[in-house]
Order: C-alpha cells, then structure tokens, then sequence
C-alpha cells in the first residue's frame, strides 16, 4: 500500500505548493495594490487642486516613492501571480489558463505605465519643466489614475477564466468560481461606465464587491487549503 500511495503524495505536493505560491503572490498583489492605489495615492493627489498635489508631492517626497515603489510591486505580484496560476491549472485547461495569464500580463502593463507617470509627476514636482504651478504633475496623475480605469478592463477580464477553471476544475466550492466570474463581469462593466456614464460613477464600488469577496476567498482558499485534489 505504501507503494502506491507514494506517488500519491508526489503528485499532491507540487500541487499545493503551486496553489500557495500562487496565494502568496496573490495576497501580494492585494496588499501593493490597496496600500499604493488607495492609501498613499489619496494622500498625495488632489483630482481639483494641482497646487495642493504639486505641495503634497514636495512636501512628502518619500511617500510618494513609496507610492511609486508600491506600484511596481503590483506590477511584480500580478506577473509572478499570473505564472503560477497558469502552472496551477494548466492540467485543467490550457486555453484558459493561457487566457488568464494574458489578461494578467496586460494589466501588468498599464500599471507599470502608471507607475511610470507617477515617476515623472514627482520628478517635475521636484525639478519643475517650465512654468507649469503643478499643472505637469497634476496631468501626470490623472494619466496614472486613467490607466488604472482602463486597466480595470483586464482585470475584469482576468476574473473570467478563473472563475471557469475554478468552476472546472472540481478542487474548490462551485460558489467561489461563480463570484469571480461575476466579479469580473463587474469590473469589465465599471471599466465601461466610468468612461461612457460619468454620472452614476457612485455604481462602480458597487460593481466591484463580488470581485473583492471573490479575491480574498480565493486567496484564503490557496493559502489554506493548498487547493487539495477532490
């Protein structure tokens, strides 16, 4: 019996260790992307002051590093999250799981963009090009903040072939493939409305909950669980 139980538990192991590498590098991705985008970005852009950004980002220098750093370090998590989900469900459907990795790694490039005028707006702000009183550093926010828009797109779609692999693959509750898939239908929508209905923009924090139940539940699942074969 141990015979043949030893592959068994060859074949498990790699399984478990893909699925909570992919959790880390998912929680990963979490945490760069609320710290970065919803905390220090709040702190230092003003959307209808540029004189208030200009002195927020000569003042707190350091933080708005931080900001930039953070960035990358989304950048960094959605890669290295996007190989191992791909390794992860491979076995499951190679469409999908080339699909997911695709839409991560497009993500990845508009928040790179991101952090790249998030660069250049503290590098103005400190160096200034001309008389511009923050006018430079302003639209280089609002050329950071419209990447995540439309990047949101992709994270949407990211959602999509996760939530099927989950759904296929038998290893996790049904309940959480269907969260992600209605989660990036949500974000895929929000991306949509928040360009083409300005106006009821107060609909896309509502589009995007089951997105950030779904996330966290995913995360907790690899993590925990070890995604163990049914």
């Amino acid at each position: 019996m141990s015979v043949l139980a030893t592959p068994v538990a060859t074949a498990a192991r790699p399984i478990r260790r893909d699925a909570r590498l992919a959790g880390l590098a998912y929680l990963g991705l979490g945490l760069t992307g609320m710290l970065g985008f919803l905390l220090v970005r709040a702190q230092l852009f003003a959307p209808s002051d540029p004189g208030l950004t200009l002195q927020r980002l000569v003042e707190h220098e350091t933080l708005a590093r931080w900001g930039i750093a953070l960035e990358i370090g989304v950048v960094l998590t959605q890669v290295l999250a996007a190989l191992w989900f791909f390794r992860l469900f491979r076995p499951i459907d190679s469409f999908l799981a080339g699909a997911l990795a695709l839409f991560a790694a497009f993500n990845a490039v508009a928040v790179l963009s991101s952090a790249a005028f998030l660069a250049s707006a503290l590098q103005v702000a400190l160096d200034p090009v001309g008389p511009s009183e923050g006018g430079n550093s302003q639209l280089l926010y609002l050329l950071s903040e419209n990447m995540w828009g439309v990047g949101s797109l992709f994270f949407g779609l990211w959602l999509l072939p996760m939530g099927q692999l989950v759904l296929r693959s038998g290893w996790a509750p049904r309940a959480l493939g269907w969260i992600l898939v209605a989660g990036g239908i949500g974000y895929v929508l929000s991306a949509f409305l928040g360009y083409l209905l300005p106006e009821v923009a107060v609909l896309q924090p509502v589009l995007v909950v089951p997105a950030t139940i779904g996330e966290f539940w995913m995360i907790g699942w690899l993590l925990l669980t070890g995604w163990r074969r049914r």
